[in-house]
């Protein structure tokens, strides 16, 4: 009798115990689960502040909050910003990218668009250069650069957050699949924009800065064409009174100038022989390093060079600007092009001068004599396009060449 009223009695027992012991197993869980979180948020926490630190962060807030009109404009993103900003780096979000990193776009919660640079290569020179690119764009106010936002310290390599530009490189629209070919109106004023930005970097700015990498790829177009020189992580700055500077050499092959690779010399007329290539590029719609009968690798810059040099336009030229410009304009700046191709650095224009002769020829402004250009107000001092031949040109063939065989450009 006694057995089988206890009986129910230690059913119920046991299933009490077994439910409370299940509620103390779940809320320890719950509870170690939520330690876990805990200091895996510290460790986050110590580890974001450990590269602030070691990205030099504290040195960049005081350049930031020293200067009313740089505070203005550039600011330090948090990690969690940025990852609101592009839905945690979701693949879906990626502009574009290669081997140095991958640009995503990003919506900020004022609901600016921006466009967020994230390098992939975790070495002292990559970071470096963000952080280089992050003092001289906070620095730089001009509208055909490309506007730095800010930047964001918690990672292991510094995140870029820029202005987004809709409408691509110029290198897609000359190289690339793109519907409409630039008109001659819309190429010259995309070369005038650029030699506006490149001579404001190196005589108008607080600093002189050599942009180093001056390349299609690094012009971005808005939607209306306007030109935005970026990429500055390879730039340098110096002080105004100087003329050049000592450094390795950096450069992308088929832009690099003869005279900096050989003497590892970095002087303003570097960024013009670049500049130099970009209006042979806008001028014949031909890549920087191309194939050809007779070579895989031969340079734009000599086989134009050698074109125009030679009276030999029509053979070279994109005919839709031929016939868009006129052959006289477009031999003006044609020939610009080939002095600012000169092998000699004193030889080239400054940026300044590429400036004014390509306003000239925006305005109609252009006299031609004698297969020389001269430009009103004497921009360019008496014959300034007028090369030496021969050797030289021969020269300048093979040191091209040795800049595409060579693998020692770190860009």
């Amino acid at each position: 009798m006694y057995y089988q009223t206890s009986l129910p009695f230690s059913a119920g027992l046991i299933t009490a115990i077994a439910v409370t012991a299940g509620f103390g197993l779940l809320f320890s869980l719950l509870g170690a689960a939520k330690i876990t979180n805990k200091l895996k948020q510290r460790r986050a926490k110590k580890l974001r502040q450990k590269f602030f630190k070691k990205n030099h962060g504290l040195l960049l807030q005081q350049l930031i909050s020293s200067n009313n009109d740089i505070a203005e404009r550039t600011r330090v993103f948090s990690l969690e910003e940025l990852e609101q900003a592009t839905n945690k780096f979701d693949h879906n979000r990626i502009l574009g990218g290669g081997g140095h990193g991958t640009v995503y776009k990003g919506i900020l919660s004022d609901q600016r668009i921006v466009a967020i640079k994230k390098a992939k290569i975790i070495v002292q020179r990559e970071i470096d250069q963000f952080i280089n690119e992050v003092v001289i764009l906070s620095q730089t106010n001009h509208r055909n650069v490309v506007k730095l936002f800010g930047c964001c310290l918690e990672t292991e390599v510094p995140l870029l957050v820029y202005k987004f530009i809709s409408n691509g490189a110029l290198s897609f629209h000359l190289h690339g699949q793109s519907e409409n070919p630039l008109s001659w109106k819309d190429r010259l004023r995309i070369a005038l924009e650029t030699a506006r930005a490149i001579a404001y970097l190196h005589s108008a700015a607080s600093i002189s800065v050599y942009h180093r990498d001056i390349k299609c790829a690094n012009i971005l177009l808005t939607d209306t064409l306007t030109s935005k020189v970026s990429d500055f992580g390879a730039s340098r700055s110096i002080a105004i009174d100087e003329t050049g500077i000592l450094t390795a050499v950096q450069g992308t092959h088929g832009y690099l100038d003869p005279e900096y690779y050989y003497t590892s010399r970095l002087t303003e007329k570097s960024d013009v022989y670049s500049f130099g290539v970009i209006l042979a590029e806008l001028l014949t719609r031909v890549t920087p390093v191309f194939s050809s009968h007779s070579s895989e690798g031969t340079s734009l810059a000599s086989h134009f060079v050698s074109h125009i040099r030679d009276n030999r336009f029509s053979d070279i030229l994109d005919a839709q600007i031929v016939e868009e410009g006129g052959a006289e304009d477009v031999e003006v700046v044609a020939r610009l092009a080939e002095a600012c191709l000169s092998l000699k650095g004193e030889e080239r224009p400054t940026m300044r001068q590429v400036e004014t002769v390509l306003e000239d020829v925006q305005n109609s402004r252009v006299n031609l004599s004698s297969q020389i250009t001269r430009v009103n107000r004497n921009a360019i001092n008496d014959q300034p396009y007028k090369g030496s031949k021969g050797g030289e040109e021969t020269r300048l063939y093979s040191l091209e060449k040795d800049f595409i065989e060579s693998s020692e450009i770190p860009r």
